[in-house]
């Protein structure tokens, strides 16, 4: 089963659409489902339910894993991690969001848009100025092993000068994670210069670095492009 893009962005263009036309969600749902071809949204929800996609990303994490979540922007990479610790939240997990770009409210608003209202209680978000990889650590110590957490995003965490290099802090967030068993999952920016007429999906190679980063401190990663989601493990 193929959609146009994945499931939690459907919900949230019905969310969208229900505010903006003023109409009942599950006709905003039943309106989306109907552009996808399915006459209505429980169809539609059966019909994911029977057929789940093999690419979910919390079932193909273990551990220590070190994730690279990575698209141009208006691509879904900061919903995707959302959509990660929601899924964690809802196994029992301790999910954890740090963000150097919004604000609680605003990540509150986005967690609510892809309709994790049930488990975005639980998911706790750090959002400051002065998130490191120090800072990280101590928040998520004595953290049981699987626990998820998700930082948005890679390529800023050194933008202050006072902060440790790049290349630095990941290579302490990978011994953390190896030690304690925690889940860690870096939203990343790729590059200008990734031209999708020669490559449908971005890779390592597209990776915007401004400061040097050792990509194999990661285990796995995971891109997304025109709704189209790849994932893979790093050699």
């Amino acid at each position: 089963m193929r959609l146009s893009v994945p499931v939690y962005q459907l919900k949230r263009r019905a969310k969208l659409l229900a505010r903006s036309e003023k109409i009942a969600l599950h006709d905003a749902l039943d309106r989306v489902a109907r552009a996808e071809g399915f006459a209505s949204w429980s169809l539609l929800a059966s019909r994911l339910e029977a057929n789940p996609p093999d690419r979910t990303i919390l079932s193909r994490l273990a551990a220590g894993d070190l994730l690279l979540l990575g698209a141009r922007p208006g691509h879904g990479k900061t919903l995707l991690g959302l959509q990660l610790l929601i899924d964690a939240a809802r196994e029992g997990r301790r999910a954890v969001f740090f963000t150097l770009e919004y604000s609680e409210r605003e990540a509150r608003e986005r967690i609510r848009s892809l309709g994790g209202g049930d488990r975005g209680d639980r998911l706790e978000i750090v959002a400051a100025d002065d998130i490191c990889a120090d800072s990280i650590a101590r928040h998520l110590a004595g953290s049981p092993s699987g626990t998820v957490a998700v930082v948005d995003y890679l390529q800023i965490l050194d933008q202050q000068r006072h902060k440790p290099p790049l290349s630095e802090q990941v290579s302490s967030l990978e011994a953390f994670a190896l030690r304690s068993g925690v889940v860690l999952a870096f939203i990343t920016q790729i590059d200008r210069s990734y031209d999708p007429q020669r490559t449908p999906m971005p890779g390592i190679g597209d990776i915007r670095l401004p400061n040097p980063v050792d990509l194999g401190s990661f285990s796995k990663a995971c891109f997304l492009h025109e709704g189209a989601v790849r994932f893979e493990a790093i050699a």
